[in-house]
């Protein structure tokens, strides 16, 4: 369960402290907030969210699904690189806790605009991880590493993958249905404490590598 509650913090910092998001915010809100036909304002803003997370968790359960695999094909060699895995979480922690983002001069992809806003919606969620992968490469990378350190069956990976997708996609269905002013406050707030939010991300990063290495890596070499 804590390693569960671990993924889900750190889907929380991906995107709370992702600065690439932060220009797309006002578009994404008002798509969210149901500019829809005809249909009622309120189901349109919970639908297209929903979607969104629908989204981000197809594409980061697939990409389980693949870490499981071929991390099944060297599960002989996990206990040896147990101590490698928790000093690269530890690692990144430590360049975003200084400002530092080794991702940040990869190129983002737009997504697409298509006719039926549901499928956008769909589409959106499943290209917003590697369209923030600039900003929060360091998060992202610490959470499938972390996964490949709980060494367990396929479901456990799954469960995993679900909890970091729960924490990063939660907001996009929370803030759309926030009035516009408490919208305009968090953007806002966001943007002028990213580089404060972004060092705390990095000191989770640390905490849970340390924790790792305390709980993980120093029993089995007892």
């Amino acid at each position: 369960m804590e390693s569960l509650l671990q993924q889900f913090m750190l889907g929380n910092a991906a995107i709370l402290t992702n600065v690439c998001m932060l220009p797309l915010y006002p578009a994404l809100i008002a798509f969210l907030a149901g500019n829809v036909g005809e249909e009622s304002a309120q189901r349109p803003k919970v639908w297209l969210g929903v979607l969104v997370l629908l989204g981000v968790l197809t594409l980061m359960v697939g990409l389980g699904g693949l870490l499981y695999t071929v991390r099944s094909e060297f599960s002989a060699a996990t206990p040896f690189l147990l101590p490698f895995i928790y000093l690269l979480v530890m690692l990144l922690g430590a360049l975003m806790l200084f400002g530092f983002n080794p991702f940040a001069r990869m190129a983002r992809a737009q997504a697409p605009t298509l006719r039926n806003p549901y499928l956008s919606a769909y589409v959106y969620g499943l290209l917003l991880a590697p369209m923030t992968l600039p900003c929060t490469g360091p998060i992202i990378v610490s959470a499938f590493v972390l996964g490949a350190a709980n060494v367990g069956d396929l479901l456990t990976e799954l469960l995993h993958v679900v909890f970091f997708s729960l924490g990063f996609g939660w907001p996009l269905v929370v803030l759309p249905l926030l009035a516009a002013p408490i919208q305009r406050r968090f953007t806002r707030w966001l943007a002028q404490n990213h580089r404060l939010i972004g060092r705390l991300a990095g000191a989770l990063l640390i905490a849970i590598g340390i924790f790792g290495f305390v709980t993980v890596v120093l029993p089995e070499l007892g």
